[in-house]
């Protein structure tokens, strides 16, 4: 007989439930008994705890709020064991969306979670006053941020893996500046903000429904006790580290490698009025150069903005007015529909046909949807997809997955827009997990794209390590009376679990090749007068870039192509032998041997310093295999390991492979101006470097021509960017063989 209505029902091993059934299942409003004195009571349906519900662990934890399929789900209350308090969003057991957490310690987080860890923007307060409000990856400061210390003192810089990892500024408690910057009413909107956020929540996040099916048509599946219901959650003592993670103290003088003042004196006259302008490499303080607040270089003021407000990174808040979220929308069903498409079609060589007129997908993308469209929230729009064959053909080229190139670009988290760093007025998106750049083109662009295409195919055939942009994709966008928008799909050279310092854009070329130093900050893409090191490589390294250099500029020369640069990205290792520093020194020790001379702190003699960075012989099992801008090229040889092939070893990071463009290894030399013309000195950093070919869209046409002879006229026609094609590719060699000159 098949239990229906109210009743109880007790299992031989003790466990009991009394509430309502439907044909044999648990389904309605109940209450259920573990023999480990766990209990829950509210809602259930077809054997599930699904709805809204109370759970009493044995270990003494308590939840109360939403649940979906036997998991905590939507909003909830948790008091775990130790009296630790998380009350926000939950998905599958874990928390995800919008939370507060409260450790028994005193310590609160406010903000946005992924995964059971703090992720995405939020407010961390302690117990003793300290406040960072800021970034957050897999629970570690990540990001941009302000730190507000106990005593009034703020620190507005970035962080990278819970270490501060670029520049940054600190003013001390009292600072004529801070007072006019409304920080604390700043904190209390945010809170209101989050406070109104989770409020607002829905109860389930349209999770799609999970297929299950149970043995018996009385589900024995809440015979396990609590267990089974607190699996995904995550453990209050896999935060208890997070909540104790403060900055050790606002006064970092004992820490600093260098010290310079604004005007060389070591003296200041009031410490309401100064600023300090830091440098950090992996927590370590490298530089600090103190300044008068009236005299702040825009870089400093531009991080005193991110304490009134802070760009979000979803896809609904990013893009400024309807348009152009209009205008991502349809990119992004375009493509998730292109993908679909093409992918399902047997794979074949490309013939010319797929290069040709013909070879486009168009579709038109009406809002109410249509057989072969979803309904969706953008306006009527019509899609074209160039070449689609070719495209997934690179794409396979490149060791990309439909399914995860899809993800990356179509998933819920959406994109985030980058600001232009050049002079072409283009859009520039960026994929939720960085693999991905898309960028907005001219007409003559995408003219020039399609035209070199098939030279293109062959070229990235042929030579897997080629340096040269990665496409994957162009598209067409017409909206509704609207002018067309233009699309290419391209990889990111800079996605790497390392923080890139330093950025340049590097043609060759120096007429106007600078940048203004009050426009300078940690986001900007600097030129080629502004580069001021030498790189010196490993011998064996150095001979595979410069021949695939080559090689990129013989094809790109033969397609009369100018105007590309090398991009090239610097992450800054910190020595070892500072990175004790990290280590709060003892206060005696720190009077005896730090000694102020002429403005710079000095830590005492210093020997040559621990490499920060090794090659090491590959090893394919032991190097990370996160997804990278360089998936298909082969792994190098180095001359210093034997010839050998090479990963990268970073001490206290990890083990990465070395490829042409990633995770090079280099040391960067910085010759120091001195008034003795007979000694030379040098500031040494070990460096990993990431590199490639971009802006190849551009042809020597007419225009160029006109440009190169009006300039010719005013400037040196050999310093200017608009050269014909082969000098072009001579003068961008010879300038990158200086940057990386030949070792003895």
């Amino acid at each position: 007989m098949t239990p229906h209505g109210k009743g109880k029902y007790t299992w031989l091993d003790g466990t009991i439930y009394e509430g309502d059934w439907v044909e044999g299942k648990m389904t309605g409003k109940g209450k259920i008994y573990w023999p480990s004195q766990a209990t829950f009571e509210g809602d259930f349906s077809g054997g599930y705890l699904h709805g809204s519900g109370t759970f009493t662990g044995s270990e003494g934890s308590f939840y109360r709020g939403s649940w979906k399929m036997n998991s905590q789900h939507g909003i909830g209350r948790k008091q775990y064991r130790n009296s630790d308090i998380y009350d926000g969003c939950w998905r599958e057991g874990v928390h995800e969306g919008s939370g507060r957490y409260a450790w028994s310690s005193g310590n609160v987080y406010i903000g946005t979670w992924k995964n059971g860890r703090m992720s995405g923007r939020g407010i961390m307060k302690w117990l003793n006053g300290d406040i960072f409000d800021g970034f957050w990856s897999n629970g570690l400061r990540h990001g941009s941020g302000l730190y507000r210390f106990g005593d009034g003192s703020y620190y507005f810089g970035t962080w990278s893996k819970g270490l501060k990892d670029g520049p940054g500024t600190f003013y001390r408690a009292g600072n004529k500046h801070l007072s006019k910057l409304n920080l604390g009413g700043h904190k209390v909107k945010r809170r209101r903000q989050l406070h109104s956020y989770l409020s607002n929540e829905s109860e389930e996040s349209g999770l799609p429904s999970v297929n299950r099916t149970l043995s018996e048509k009385i589900s024995s599946s809440f015979r396990k006790d609590s267990a089974r219901f607190s699996h995904g959650t995550t453990s209050p003592d896999d935060l208890s580290r997070t909540g104790s993670m403060r900055e050790i103290t606002s006064d970092e003088k004992t820490q600093v490698v260098s010290v310079t003042s604004n005007d060389g004196r070591t003296e200041f006259p009031d410490n309401r009025t100064l600023a300090y302008e830091r440098e950090y490499m992996q927590g370590v303080l490298i530089k600090e150069r103190i300044r008068n607040i009236t005299k702040l270089s825009h870089k400093s003021k531009q991080r005193l903005k991110f304490s009134k407000e802070v760009n979000r990174t979803s896809c609904m808040d990013i893009y400024r007015g309807q348009r152009s979220h209009y205008l991502m929308l349809s990119l992004q069903l375009g493509i998730r529909y292109t993908v679909g498409k093409i992918t399902p079609v047997p794979m074949r060589e490309v013939r010319s046909s797929d290069f040709g007129e013909q070879a486009r997908i168009k579709m038109f993308f009406p809002r109410k949807g249509t057989q072969l469209t979803p309904p969706h929230n953008s306006i009527d729009f019509n899609w074209k997809d160039y070449c689609p064959m070719v495209f997934r053909n690179l794409r396979e080229l490149f060791k990309l997955n439909a399914a995860d190139y899809m993800m990356s670009i179509c998933g819920d988290d959406g994109l985030r827009e980058l600001s232009s760093p050049g002079k072409s007025g283009s859009l520039f998106y960026l994929s939720h997990d960085d693999r991905f750049v898309i960028k907005t083109l001219k007409k003559s662009e995408l003219k020039v794209l399609l035209k070199m295409l098939p030279h293109y195919y062959d070229h990235v055939q042929a030579h897997d390590n080629t340096l040269i942009t990665k496409f994957f994709g162009a598209h067409r966008i017409s909206l509704r009376r609207g002018k067309k928008v233009r699309f290419v799909v391209m990889g990111n050279m800079f996605c790497t679990e390392l923080r890139i310092h330093r950025r340049y854009d590097l043609k060759g070329s120096s007429q106007g090749r600078f940048t203004n130093k009050d426009e300078i900050d940690e986001s900007t893409t600097l030129k080629d007068l502004d580069l001021t090191y030498e790189f010196h490589m490993d011998r064996l390294l150095r001979d595979s870039l410069f021949k695939q250099i080559s090689l990129d500029c013989g094809f790109l020369e033969s397609q009369q192509i100018i105007d590309y640069s090398l991009l090239l990205g610097l992450h800054f290792r910190a020595p070892e032998h500072l990175k004790s520093l990290l280590e709060p020194p003892d206060a005696e020790q720190a009077e005896n041997t730090n000694h102020m001379v002429d403005g710079v702190i000095s830590q005492g003699e210093l020997l040559i310093p621990p490499r920060a960075l090794l090659l090491v012989t590959h090893e394919p099992t032991s190097v990370s295999t996160a997804p990278g801008p360089h998936v298909r090229g082969d792994a190098l040889k180095a001359y210093s390991i034997g010839n050998k092939e090479a990963d990268l070893l970073l001490p206290g990071t990890g083990r990465l492979r070395v490829q042409l463009g990633v995770n090079m290894p280099a040391q960067a030399n910085h010759k120091l101006i001195t008034d003795s013309a007979e000694v030379e000195l040098f500031e040494v950093y070990d460096v990993v470097l990431y590199l490639g070919i971009i802006d190849i869209l551009q042809e020597y046409n007419m225009k160029k021509k006109i440009e190169h002879a009006c300039k010719s006229l005013k400037y040196d026609h050999l310093a200017i960017s608009a050269v014909e094609p082969s000098f072009y590719s001579k003068r961008f060699v010879t300038f990158l063989e200086r940057m990386f000159p030949l070792q003895p």
